[in-house]
């Protein structure tokens, strides 16, 4: 998000925001400063190349001030070129941007050579329509205000001063509505503001407005009949909450002597890991070339990781619904809607801040301060052995407290809040941990709608004449594991019980059988809680000392299933909800699990297409992508804002050490 749009979207955070500044800034551009020789291929753009980018494209008459650029980003270089890379050497640096024309409803696709100043490549792409752009959220609310019949609707609803309705934009999916042929589409909801804060606690119920974004018109009005808006405001801020209970004694985390990583550009070092880090204005966070150093021996466990895609339908099949399945990645970019960080909030206090360069519509860069947050924090306890000697009659106690790093973001995509940490473990383990929070979709309803136990037909009631509709978050992530090297193959864990026989005279044994995927289709794969169902991505070339094949296992979290038919426009879409494991081989050009235009496409692309070739994958450089998702049912003790909720996955070694790697850890100062 360009820090200007950001302003004019959030300007009330950013006062406070600003306040905040003066007690992080030195510190964090003290860290964040790069030396000159911290230059690496995978550095994401700075603004000096993107604004060559830009002037490279209109020099070569492919772009024009009226060209649009939904997204500007680093061509990442070829792997190859990247593991081999040496500090201080030549390196290729290119730009990818996606050019829309709103004029001609056109898209295309450039990559710049930004050593040479050149255009390496122009191509159109028919039919395709990029993600939502920034100032299309702020051109919606003027053209549905200015619409007779939008303001019809909210005239029949006692809605006179149409500056009090905050209008949002959705994407508008795929589901063959012959008026939508042809042309850039977005849905807009109403929500009366007013003065409150919270505008969800009172939508404009059953009024959608269909926006035609290249003629800048509302074509189709949809009104389903009036229904009152809650007239309760439901704030949360300090003022609105009233009363506080007695905060709790102060918490610090303090580290008097300094921060325990090391940061060098964007390569963090700390506890035997080193990685890279970037913010991609789609993908959000990124990790690359993530090692862990084994007895002075620096060993590769992943290439690349990142969110793929984010897909959040909701169950009611209403008119002011059935639309409302949205893909926060593909569909607006999560890096684009990251926020700045809120010291002592957002992050513990000793958190250090990094900031990040995007590009807004028109191309032009901007830096925002305090996007990612790197710190330690407290992660209980790591191991522990309290010994009672009956031989000697003595007692002895080894144990020891566990440090976590954590480089975490959060983007806001309306009315949710996302926080995605990389959490990394002094045991070898790398965690993934999203953070769900914000304010729930809500659905106006009459006061006589909501039955005696609190339901409604397709959600739950928050508040009077209020429903917060059932819904579910889907995220597929794209991990490009390299375990000791590229050839890598995956094992499926499975246990069950032996049968009653003569392996099993006391009925408890069991046993856990692993299986080798070997095709692109054998590894489509779903969670299986009866078998305790596991994957290992293993090296085959490489042993550990007790001779058993390194590898790190993909260890699940909380996971759901789609209850939206396969056949239905969301699921064809959203193909890869088909299956919670997918492996295909590497390739850089497959990066997003439902494809790259995913606005308004009618879907089939991405993983089911790309496995459908159902190439070979033992053996080979792999790429590992897990979904993984929740099925939320709305609680009253979620409203008027969430209790942050988590989900995640870990990928533990398994043979990568031939012992606990965290026996090295000393006791605690």
């Amino acid at each position: 998000m360009p820090l200007n749009c950001a302003i004019a979207r959030y300007p009330h955070f950013w006062t406070k925001v600003l306040c905040f500044a003066l007690c992080s800034l030195i510190t964090s551009q003290a860290i964040a400063a790069e030396p000159p020789n911290t230059a690496h291929p995978l550095d994401p753009l700075s603004k000096a190349e993107i604004t060559a980018t830009v002037e490279v494209l209109k020099a070569s008459g492919k772009v024009s001030d009226s060209s649009r650029f939904p997204i500007i980003v680093l061509r990442e270089p070829p792997k190859d070129e990247v593991l081999h890379f040496k500090p201080g050497s030549s390196m290729r640096r290119e730009a990818f941007a996606v050019v829309y024309e709103r004029a001609s409803n056109t898209t295309s696709e450039a990559v710049v050579d930004l050593n040479n100043k050149s255009v390496l490549s122009w191509q159109a792409m028919p039919g395709a329509q990029p993600a939502v752009m920034f100032e299309e959220f702020f051109l919606v609310p003027d053209i549905v205000r200015a619409d007779p019949r939008w303001q019809e609707a909210m005239a029949k609803r006692g809605i006179t001063d149409f500056d009090q309705v905050q209008i949002d934009p959705w994407s508008a999916g795929y589901y063959g509505l012959p008026d939508e042929d042809g042309i850039r589409v977005v849905r807009a909801l109403s929500y009366y503001r007013g003065s409150a804060q919270n505008a969800y606690a009172r939508p404009i119920e059953g009024v959608i407005a269909y926006v035609n974004l290249n003629a800048r018109q509302v074509f189709k009005l949809v009104d389903t009949g009036v229904v009152p808006v809650p007239q309760a405001t439901a704030d949360f801020d300090v003022q609105a909450v009233g009363n506080l209970r007695a905060a709790p004694k102060a918490l610090h985390m303090v580290q008097p002597r300094g921060v325990s990583f090391d940061v060098q550009g964007h390569e963090v070092r700390w506890q035997h890991w080193r990685f890279r880090y970037g913010l991609h204005p789609r993908e959000g966070l990124v990790l690359y070339t993530v090692g862990y150093e084994d007895q002075e021996s620096w060993r590769s466990v992943l290439y690349r990781a990142s969110l793929s895609e984010m897909f959040v339908p909701y169950g009611d099949p209403g008119p002011a619904w059935f639309f409302r399945n949205v893909f926060d990645m593909g569909e607006y970019g999560v890096g684009l809607l990251t926020n700045p960080l809120e010291p002592f909030a957002d992050a513990p206090d000793n958190a250090v801040f990094f900031p990040a360069v995007f590009a807004d519509n028109t191309g032009t860069p901007s830096e925002m301060p305090r996007i990612v947050a790197l710190y330690e924090r407290d992660g209980g306890l790591l191991w522990k052995h309290f010994d009672l000697d009956t031989v000697h009659n003595t007692t002895h106690n080894e144990s020891r407290r566990a440090r976590q790093l954590v480089l975490g973001i959060i983007a806001t995509v309306g009315n949710y809040d996302y926080g995605f940490n990389w959490v990394f473990h002094q045991d070898g383990t790398l965690e993934m941990e999203v953070l769900l929070s914000g304010i729930m979709q809500t659905k106006g309803i009459p006061p006589a709608a909501a039955q005696a136990h609190g339901n409604s037909d397709h959600g739950h009631v928050m508040a009077k004449q209020l429903v917060a509709v059932h819904h579910q978050h889907f995220f597929n992530f794209r991990l490009d594991l390299d375990v000791d090297g590229t050839g890598n193959s995956v094992v499926e864990m499975n246990t069950e019980a032996l049968p009653a026989g003569p392996n099993n005279p006391y009925l408890g044994a069991f046993v856990m059988q692993e299986t080798v995927l070997h095709t692109e289709q054998e590894a489509q794969r779903q969670l299986n809680l009866a078998s305790n169902r596991k994957w290992k991505v293993i090296n085959p070339s490489v042993k550990n000392a007790l001779g058993q094949l390194v590898g790190y296992m993909l260890v699940p979290g909380e996971n759901a299933v789609s209850y939206a038919a396969p056949t239905s426009s969301m699921r064809q879409r959203a193909g890869f909800l088909n299956a919670h494991l997918w492996v295909t081989p590497y390739d850089p050009a497959q990066m997003n699990a439902a494809g790259y235009y995913i606005n308004q496409s009618k879907g089939g692309e991405g993983l089911p297409k790309w496995t459908s070739a159902n190439r070979a994958i033992e053996n080979q450089d792999i790429v590992v992508w897990y979904t993984m998702g929740t099925t939320h049912i709305p609680r009253p003790e979620e409203w008027p804002v969430m209790p942050v909720h988590r989900l995640g996955f870990r990928l533990m070694p398994n043979g990568f050490f031939a012992r606990n790697p965290a026996l090295d850890v000393p006791k605690s100062e």
